[in-house]
């Protein structure tokens, strides 16, 4: 794992080393995802015959994006059956925040022959899409290859790649959010070449918005939802979030809108209690 990503994840990690894993922390580069991916497969491709490589997202070459989405096609299947159930037919909106995403594609790939139900994920466009700092290859990136497969990436023009940005800058004082791979899943790269689904991004004050009062600076969504569905979503998830409160107003009534979270929040908890003060 990235250095970064274990001090935000120390819960996740406590857990896994608690089960008998070694965690090896990778501090080259950024200390993030494609950082530890791509010191895993310079692993693997050294140890060939005595290790194996896997990867948790949808990123990189066959068969890993397929075997990821597989494994967790209950996501989407536990929401077509939810939704006959509440609804008696299927969603008409599936909303879901995309890094490299698993997540969304776990849901996106059940509906895909359904072309009646739209599908909307949401990248993270930092301190916004001109300024050059923000993690959404989908929306601002170019076709490139990295980790083994061709997708939307963010890169200069020399096809080098560039670091994905995207940090509550609201407040100094404020937890560093990163959304940190600079690519995206080639399955959700082939969806947006084919107009499958569609793909937006929001901004950091949008999706992390901070109203500070006399006691308390809080994540609203994060912590609209936790008050509002005693859910503690993971941060990622807030810019589905925030990119429905702009998408509803413009449905119709009685739209049926699903919006999947992207995990527990609990690996961020000890990150924002120090500044929620709740």
């Amino acid at each position: 794992m990235g250095a970064q990503d274990m001090e935000r994840q120390a819960l996740n990690v406590f857990r896994m080393r608690l089960l008998g894993a070694e965690v090896r922390g990778v501090h080259s580069g950024t200390a993030t995802l494609k950082d530890a991916t791509s010191e895993a497969i310079r692993d693997w491709v050294t140890n060939v015959e005595t290790t194996h490589y896997i990867l948790g997202s949808v990123a990189g070459p066959h068969p890993y994006p397929m075997m990821v989405r597989d494994f967790h096609a209950v996501i989407g299947k536990e929401t077509r059956r939810q939704a006959l159930e509440k609804w008696g037919g299927k969603p008409d909106i599936l909303v879901a925040c995309v890094d490299g995403g698993s997540n969304t594609m776990r849901l996106f790939h059940e509906f895909v022959d359904d072309a009646e139900v739209r599908m909307i994920g949401v990248e993270a466009a930092g301190f916004g899409l001109d300024s050059g700092k923000h993690a959404a290859p989908l929306t601002k990136g170019d076709v490139g290859v990295l980790h083994g497969a061709m997708s939307y990436l963010l890169q200069d023009d020399d096809g080098q790649i560039i670091e994905p940005q995207c940090r509550v800058r609201a407040n100094q004082n404020m937890p560093n959010h990163k959304l940190d791979y600079p690519g995206v899943g080639p399955e959700h790269s082939f969806f947006k070449d084919m107009g499958w689904a569609e793909y937006y991004s929001v901004t950091d004050e949008e999706a992390l918005e901070v109203k500070t009062c006399s006691l308390t600076r809080r994540f609203v969504a994060f912590n609209r939802v936790s008050r509002l569905e005693g859910i503690i979503s993971a941060l990622e998830t807030s810019h589905a979030l925030a990119h429905l409160e702009k998408l509803c107003p413009k449905l119709p009534d009685g739209a049926r809108v699903v919006l999947n979270f992207s995990g527990r929040g609990d690996k961020d908890d000890q990150t924002v209690a120090k500044y929620l003060e709740v």
